[in-house]
């Protein structure tokens, strides 16, 4: 489960912001909640913000965070990592971004790491847990290559020569069965499936549906479709050899999964429909004929229930890309749910939607805002739960008006040019 996310300095992002998934003592909409023994926590979050504000920049700051890691054990001597600082200010071009994530892994124990890197190096790592609710120090690595730990983790003194200046000890010393590292490990590059777009996920969710021998996907994918009135009543689906311009789709940290003669896969889409008879009908369509909003919940799909089912983290860049707000709002509240959500799951997303701005829906600690200081060109994030909103709160029209900031202020002048 994600405690809490912090980042300074990278992209947009210039001094020091937190991103936290620790509910308040609020007790509107307690279904939205996962209980802890001493704390609780949220169910799903979601950011707003103007156009460049930052808030997908939140985003790729944890996708960066799991590339790196996964990536990590691949590194070779002078690659550079993907960590690109805050630039309009010529201090911090030459500082190294930070990054910190607090975790609840196993047993329920609280589990922070974080890092400190440029492009060419790692100057501080840190890995620390909570077993009997007090800080223990797993390792500190305090300049490059040179480590701290307690007698406890004397082992890790035949790890530490292994690793690289930028190459992660998290996972290296994962990687040669250092048990104390595992779950943080195993969180940051299993725990979190970060999303940028439907299209790039097409082949990998066709994946899921061409193997899904339980039939669990399908019975899943179908009870979606029925309960938001989407008239799809099956598909089949079958595998293929990729071509050249299939390949070039898949994002660059997927590709190595997609060796050239890797599998595409042919997919049709079943609907009943009445004919000029009055008699029901089946109509097979090609998936490419389909709306995108109906390719787009096709592919999201095998993702909602491997998250829902594992209790993961679903990150999302525009959940709502070509979603009706109805249907956005039934995701959310598939996470929300007791009956559906049994295991812990997470769901944060950014969007325009304002729809969705209802305390009906979200909690107060649940909505989040990015916005940009104009001058120095820096992103802010912070919570509604920062500003005196009462429960009866018209929260959508509040934003609309200006009232949490985060709304681009558009100039209505004379010369302004509405068509004709």
């Amino acid at each position: 489960m994600l405690i809490q996310f912090s980042v300074e300095n990278f992209l947009s992002i210039k001094d020091k912001v937190v991103f936290s998934m620790v509910a308040s003592t609020d007790k509107e909409n307690s279904e939205n909640l996962i209980n802890g023994n001493k704390e609780n926590y949220l169910k799903s979050a979601v950011i707003y913000g103007a156009n460049a504000s930052g808030k997908s920049n939140i985003l790729k700051a944890l996708n960066a965070l799991v590339f790196m890691m996964r990536n990590s054990n691949s590194m070779q001597p002078k690659m550079l990592l993907p960590i690109f600082p805050f630039k309009f200010d010529k201090e911090y071009i030459s500082k190294p971004s930070s990054f910190e994530v607090t975790m609840l892994l196993k047993d329920n124990i609280k589990y922070v790491y974080g890092l400190i890197a440029d492009e060419n190096k790692i100057y501080e790592e840190y890995l620390y847990y909570y077993p009997n609710g007090k800080q223990t120090k797993i390792f500190e690595r305090t300049e490059t290559n040179k480590y701290d730990y307690t007698a406890a983790e004397s082992s890790l003194g035949e790890i530490t020569p292994r690793n690289m200046e930028n190459k992660f000890l998290l996972a290296t010393a994962t990687t040669w069965n250092y048990e104390k590292t595992k779950p943080a490990y195993d969180f940051i590059t299993d725990g979190m499936t970060v999303l940028f777009g439907y299209e790039p996920l097409k082949n990998v969710a066709f994946e899921q549906y061409y193997n899904d021998k339980t039939g669990k996907l399908k019975e899943f994918s179908l009870n979606v479709y029925d309960e938001t009135d989407i008239n799809i009543k099956g598909y089949n689906i079958a595998s293929v050899e990729m071509t050249e311009d299939q390949l070039s789709m898949i994002p660059p940290e997927l590709r190595t999964f997609f060796p050239k003669g890797s599998k595409g896969y042919s997919v049709g889409i079943a609907h009943n429909v009445i004919d000029g008879n009055g008699e029901s009908k089946e109509i097979i369509l090609d998936f490419e004929e389909e709306s995108l909003g109906t390719q787009n919940m096709f592919i999201l799909n095998p993702f909602l229930l491997y998250v829902l089912t594992e209790g993961k983290v679903l990150i999302i860049d525009e959940l709502d890309k070509s979603l009706h707000p109805f249907l956005v709002k039934y995701i959310v509240n598939l996470f929300n749910s007791k009956e559906h959500n049994k295991n812990g799951a997470q769901l944060i997303f950014n969007t325009h939607d304002t729809n969705l701005l209802s305390l009906n829906l979200f909690r107060r600690d649940q909505i989040w805002f990015t916005e940009k200081d104009d001058k120095k060109g820096a992103t802010d994030l912070y919570p509604l739960d920062d500003f005196p909103v009462r429960k009866t709160e018209n929260v959508q029209k509040g934003y609309l008006n200006g009232r949490y900031g985060a709304i681009p202020f558009i100039a209505m002048g004379d010369n302004l040019w509405v068509g004709k």
